[in-house]
């Protein structure tokens, strides 16, 4: 009996640490030289670029390389940089309610001075982090971190994003019904720069879902809300900007709304293009590539999971544990497997979307550690499909066309890389889906054609 006591806490400890190993946020910094990645457990832990010895072709001469009967390449190669722990757990005695020390974003700052700065925040509090070289002689250089600012008792709901703005001073953090703008230099004080909370909170129809600074003009921002739109917002029109200079929506999507179509157009992130004019927002079925000068439909659209888009016409429901829907099926219905997403929570699951520096390419995660890339103008919106795992298992090819090979991610922190310049299966949709593993944060190198996402608690990179 105490045998299998001792043998039932030590795998406890062991599902508890992994759950907290986690990854739930990460970023790349302007340069691509450093990788910031949060977990649930609270920690964030930074990778730098350390160069493979084929990274350039100016440090070997000309008569090797004329040698060659490939070019040289640049391999990625991150290496362990330091961690610390940025949140603990915390209790709320007002409202009796647990703060939970998950990371929910990264974001890095841009500094003149070559000094790191990273804002991380967990649902109430942000806080700025300074990593310092320390050279010590006849040692590895180390790094050390230091909290320098702690945002807090601004938010009333939990936060779901912070954005950083390009005039190096300012950044923004939104919960559901508020975003405010703050001072990186001031901790004690924040300006409240749109508020969607009704006087009645029955009369509430939307939350915010994401916000983001326009990377080029410091006076705009865009946030999405639980209702598909993207709103563009001037801060130079009002101190408090509730009415939006413009509104991304979907024309194609008016129409009847049902249910389970109103969850589904939640925007779960967003990406300014590097020039701004673009945005790029994933919603739970579809990435949506749209164009600043075009609001009344996106210029692109993606369709993620196929297998999962409900085959039906929603005539009546009645939101409860025991929902009365009456439907008018269709005989490829796929209504209990979207029920079936319902119940476990997964149809509430927040996928992140990412772009290339060049705005030509687009990425996001999907289910059984799936990792989809699109390019635009590329003649066919299937784009590619490669599994984030150590061991890739290749998609049954049911057509006879050219048999094509599977890049596959490596794993960043065990050392693996591979190159993948092959095209993938882009595939065909009727696979099942594994709920249990989902591939939900991913961030894009800013330079090179390099892509970070993470399953569960495992960071993998796959480089084209």
């Amino acid at each position: 009996m105490l045998r299998k006591k001792i043998a039932s806490e030590s795998e406890t400890t062991t599902v508890q640490q992994c759950v907290v190993d986690i990854i739930t946020a990460m970023g790349f910094d302007a340069s691509g030289d450093y990788l910031a990645v949060g977990d649930r457990g609270g920690r964030v832990v930074i990778f730098e670029r350390k160069d493979g010895k084929h990274t350039s072709n100016q440090y070997q001469p000309r008569t090797k390389l004329e040698k060659l009967d490939f070019t040289p390449t640049w391999n990625p190669e991150f290496q362990y940089k330091t961690e610390f722990q940025s949140h603990e757990p915390e209790f709320d005695y007002l409202k009796s309610l647990e703060i939970e020390e998950k990371i929910n974003k990264v974001r890095w700052c841009a500094t003149p001075n070559g000094s790191l700065f990273i804002l991380s925040t967990n649902n109430k509090t942000i806080k700025l982090w300074k990593v310092k070289e320390r050279k010590i002689v006849d040692m590895e250089d180390t790094a050390q971190t230091r909290c320098r600012k702690a945002y807090a008792h601004a938010h009333e709901f939990n936060i779901n994003s912070i954005s950083t703005n390009s005039d190096c001073e300012t950044f923004i953090s939104a919960d559901d019904l508020r975003i405010n703008l703050w001072n990186l230099e001031i901790s004690g004080q924040c300006f409240n720069i749109i508020d969607m909370k009704p006087s009645n909170m029955e009369d509430l129809t939307e939350v915010i879902t994401i916000a983001e600074f326009h990377p080029i003009h410091c006076n705009f921002l865009a946030y999405g809300s639980s209702r598909g739109f993207i709103r563009l917002v001037d801060m130079r029109q009002s101190a408090l900007c509730d009415h939006s200079a413009i509104i991304l929506e979907d024309g194609g999507s008016r129409g009847s709304k049902s249910f389970f179509t109103e969850i589904v157009a939640s925007i779960s992130d967003m990406k300014f293009s590097k020039d701004g004019r673009y945005i790029l927002s994933r919603d739970y079925m579809n990435l949506k590539l749209w164009d600043m000068h075009m609001d009344s439909s996106p210029v692109a659209i993606y369709k993620i999971h196929e297998n999962l888009r409900p085959k039906f016409i929603l005539k009546a429901y009645r939101l409860n544990m025991h929902a009365n829907i009456s439907l008018l099926l269709s005989p490829d219905i796929n209504f209990w497997q979207l029920c079936e997403l319902y119940d476990n929570d997964c149809i509430f699951d927040k996928f992140a979307c990412c772009l290339s520096g060049d705005g030509m390419h687009y990425a996001t995660g999907s289910y059984s550690n799936h990792l989809r890339i699109f390019s635009h103008g590329a003649g066919s919106d299937e784009g590619i499909t490669i599994e984030a795992s150590k061991h890739p298992v290749r998609k049954p090819v049911l057509h006879a066309a050219p048999r094509t090979r599977r890049s596959s991610l490596s794993n960043l922190t065990r050392g693996f890389y591979r190159h993948g310049n092959d095209n993938s299966s882009s595939g065909n949709n009727d696979f099942s889906c594994n709920l249990n593993s989902k591939l939900l944060h991913l961030a894009w190198h800013p330079e090179k054609n390099l892509i970070a996402c993470a399953a569960g608690n495992s960071l993998f990179m796959y480089h084209a």
